[in-house]
């Protein structure tokens, strides 16, 4: 028998609703890149932001969530659409989608570590499935749209993850109050993320583990990436 899910803390669900936000309007960017209309910033984008936590939730053997409670399928269709009617024409920027990206990153790197937990998940199992949690939405997205999935460009992209994941879990197991295990998770995880973007950190290949600044991976076969982009 299954163990039962434990309801999600007030402090959780902001989380995960802010992170399906800032996931679906980083989905949205995409699909305004790629030219789609309004139906294609409603796929891109609630896929992008529920992607991950299906994944988890379908790995889990636990009800996906938002077939249960369509808040969130509701939330990313919102977002996206509304980044629809409100973006600029000048869409040649990749900056909104990889900040809000790494937003996302964050967020969900707790709330996927947390509803395993919550679930009764290993605790590797569960910092794995934040991991998951955090970047299958945009491996999809990636994946859908033809762009080269960030996850596979040598960025500290699921290392972010795996890091807020990984504190998070390690913090309630030393029983600190959850809302500072969130809230240093989130930091950890994020601030790697934005020192990648900023920076341009990346794990190198064999012989190279790490590499900071230089040129960057092409994001997809039309366009490098480099740090003048991002401002």
């Amino acid at each position: 028998m299954l163990p039962p899910s434990e309801p999600l803390s007030t402090s959780i669900l902001a989380i995960m609703y802010a992170g399906d936000v800032v996931f679906a309007i980083s989905g949205a960017l995409c699909a305004a890149r790629h030219r789609m209309d309004a139906l294609g910033f409603v796929l891109i984008g609630t896929i992008t932001g529920i992607g991950g936590g299906t994944t988890r939730d379908l790995l889990l053997g636990r009800t996906v969530w938002w077939t249960q409670d369509p808040a969130e399928l509701v939330l990313c269709m919102v977002a996206a659409l509304a980044t629809y009617f409100f973006i600029k024409h000048d869409i040649s920027q990749r900056k909104g989608m990889i900040w809000s990206d790494a937003l996302g990153l964050a967020c969900f790197g707790v709330v996927g570590c947390h509803v395993a937990l919550g679930f009764g998940a290993p605790f590797i199992v569960a910092v794995f499935l934040g991991m998951v949690t955090a970047t299958g939405g945009g491996v999809i997205r990636d994946t859908m749209t033809q762009t080269q999935p960030m996850i596979l460009c040598g960025e500290l992209y699921a290392t972010a993850a795996l890091a807020g994941s990984l504190t998070y879990a390690v913090l309630i197991q030393l029983s600190l109050p959850e809302g500072v295990a969130e809230g240093l998770a989130f930091l950890i995880a994020f601030s790697l993320r934005a020192a990648t973007i900023l920076f341009n950190i990346r794990m190198g290949p064999p012989g190279e583990f790490i590499r900071i600044g230089g040129r960057n991976v092409e994001q997809n076969p039309q366009e490098t990436v480099t740090p003048q982009t991002l401002k």
